[in-house]
């Protein structure tokens, strides 16, 4: 599998990274985890993706694959300590999440530790930039990053504290690809696209019941890209995701599935390489066709 030097760091990454959400949220089975996480670092990928709120996914990180540490980046996220709603940005909750998750991942330093979606706000008041510059300089994590998106990742990048900033980049959300990466680059960061298929929102060919692809959704019905209505469903999440890691800047995209059999079909759907430039500007001119004041970026 491709690999591409992550900014400045000491990093060289696989293209495809493992997201641990769903397999927290959908309550995979240690088997399963195992199977899977086993399985895609056999087949080269690099990078295990999690956070603290993402309800047991770091314990089955931590219980199956911990034993192949050496062999994969380990990055998690920090700020929910009470699962996703429950914000705590005070330094000492930061830290004490950062040693729990140390745990739950049966290892004693991460390659990452990320804050995850804190606001503009809380970020220009400093204390949680320091936690993460503590936590690194205790030896818990190598690196620092943000995760999040719009304004807050723009002031997260421009501040100069990060090594790397997590934003959504896909076919229904390209905010980022001018507002963030570019900067991003320009400081010699490391990117990491998540919702690199836009949650493959269009698969079923109706509304999802879960109001978490409702966005994505109903912007591809208004963008109405044609490799999704005239290609196979696997055909175009090939093309979606081809377009995300063909976006100058970005190194890596975190895809999350319970499906040990799904992680060697996302190797496949990449073969093909980058998108055309022809292709990729289509994709590009649409977007600004079609793009409304109100399409943010995705947090």
């Amino acid at each position: 599998m491709e690999k591409r030097q992550f900014g400045k760091t000491d990093m060289n990454v696989s293209v495809l990274g493992f997201g641990g959400a769903e397999i927290g949220f959908e309550g995979a089975t240690a088997e399963t985890v195992e199977k899977l996480l086993n399985s895609a670092l056999d087949a080269g990928l690099n990078i295990i993706d999690t956070a603290e709120c993402y309800e047991g996914s770091e314990e089955l990180i931590g219980k199956t694959v911990s034993h192949r540490r050496d062999q994969f980046y380990l990055f998690t996220k920090c700020g929910h300590p009470r699962g996703v709603g429950s914000e705590d940005w005070s330094p000492d909750s930061i830290l004490e999440s950062i040693e729990r998750s140390l745990r739950r991942l049966q290892t004693d330093r991460l390659d990452l530790i990320q804050l995850h979606s804190c606001s503009e706000a809380v970020l220009k008041k400093g204390d949680v930039i320091t936690a993460l510059q503590t936590a690194r300089d205790r030896g818990y994590a190598r690196y620092i990053g943000y995760s999040g998106d719009s304004r807050a990742a723009k002031f997260a990048v421009a501040s100069g504290a990060f090594d790397t900033l997590q934003t959504s980049i896909n076919i229904a959300d390209q905010e980022a690809i001018e507002l963030t990466v570019p900067l991003a680059a320009a400081r010699g960061m490391g990117v990491i696209a998540k919702r690199p298929i836009a949650n493959a929102a269009w698969k079923s060919g109706h509304k999802p019941i879960d109001s978490y692809q409702h966005t994505y959704w109903d912007r591809l019905r208004m963008l109405d890209y044609d490799f999704i209505s005239r290609r196979s469903l696997d055909q175009s999440i090939a093309h979606a995701l081809r377009f995300t890691l063909s976006v100058p800047g970005v190194h890596t995209a975190i895809v999350g599935t319970t499906k040990p059999e799904r992680w060697q079909e996302n190797a496949r759907l990449l073969e093909a390489g980058p998108l055309s430039s022809s292709e990729f500007a289509a994709i590009r001119e649409r977007w600004d066709d079609i793009v409304s004041s109100t399409w943010v970026g995705q947090t």
